[in-house]
């Protein structure tokens, strides 16, 4: 559905970037990510016909983003992270003028704003002015444009930004209820949406892509070791983390926090992927401490992304 193939993109001398290859099959939720700067939104302006690549190839839905630009605008629907919105017009009206500049005859026109109102939770605000809806609302609608016209692929920057921790549930479900039928891309600087919202992460780092799998198989290929919670009653937390550091397999410990008086928590590294769980509680055990918790974590998406952000590029396997 989206092919980018070595795309550069100059600005003057500067290289925003450079030679970005990725592609995204149809009906996948993809989440892309990076730190200010990295390139993601000279991607997404690509990627949109908003700006064309200094070299390179990009496709959406097989149309060239250059040669067959107003083929690609007919099937992207795009939603910039500030929303272009007319606040002293009704939802109605102004889906209904958006409807118009996407070419939709009369007769399409009540229809399809009734169901991409329908689609994204409008009908209830749907002769309200735009200017006095909130935030999320407001949301809503800028999606309802994007879609108002049925693309193949909706691009959405920053989707939730601002919204109050309800509205942007509320948006994250809508967003997942749009996979399957479209190709989806949020660029997003909020990590946990990447997990709860996309089937896979694509990470872009100063211009380049450095990621582009799940969450799950990041963490299989970047997590070096078993990373274990172990929770101790105690009466000398120095001496806990001793004898931890003194196990068989162990490469570090580290007291996460007091959980209570006397109660601490304990983030164990293991110096490969054996499991060293075992070894841990017969010492904890035979000291006579207190077991209150002990399991292996994953590494979160965001230690992922600061893992591939902070480091030296590393290889993470094809980007497709």
């Amino acid at each position: 559905m989206i092919e980018v193939d070595g795309v550069t993109k100059y600005y003057g001398p500067v290289a925003a970037i450079r030679d970005v290859s990725f592609r995204v099959e149809k009906g996948e939720i993809i989440g892309f990510l990076g730190p200010n700067g990295a390139g993601k939104t000279t991607t997404m302006k690509i990627l949109t016909c908003f700006h064309p690549p200094t070299f390179g190839k990009a496709k959406v839905a097989g149309f060239d983003v250059v040669e067959d630009s107003l083929e690609v605008r007919k099937r992207v629907g795009y939603l910039p992270e500030t929303v272009p919105l007319y606040t002293d017009q009704t939802v109605r009206s102004y889906l209904n003028f958006i409807a118009e500049v996407r070419s939709l005859d009369r007769s399409q026109r009540k229809r399809r704003v009734g169901e991409v109102m329908e689609e994204c939770g409008l009908e209830e605000v749907g002769d309200k002015l735009i200017g006095k809806l909130s935030k999320g609302y407001r949301q809503r609608v800028g999606i309802a444009q994007a879609l108002i016209h049925k693309p193949e692929v909706l691009i959405l920057d920053e989707p939730t930004i601002g919204l109050d921790p309800r509205q942007i549930i509320e948006i994250r479900h809508l967003i997942r209820s749009l996979a399957g039928e479209r190709t989806v891309i949020v660029s997003t600087h909020i990590l946990p949406e990447v997990s709860m919202v996309c089937n896979r992460a694509l990470i872009i780092n100063q211009g380049r892509i450095v990621a582009a799998d799940t969450p799950e198989n990041l963490t299989a290929r970047l997590q070096k070791g078993m990373r274990i919670h172990i929770q101790v009653r105690d009466s000398d937390h120095r001496e806990v983390q001793r004898v931890l550091e003194s196990t068989e397999g162990v490469r570090s410990v580290h007291v996460d926090r007091e959980i209570s008086q006397g109660v601490h928590r304990y983030v164990v590294e293991s110096s490969d992927k054996t499991d060293i769980r075992g070894r841990l509680a017969r010492k904890v055990v035979e000291r006579g401490w207190d077991l209150l918790e002990l399991h292996s974590v994953e590494m979160s998406l965001e230690d992922i992304f600061l893992q591939l952000v902070t480091e030296e590029p590393v290889e993470t396997g094809t980007v497709s």
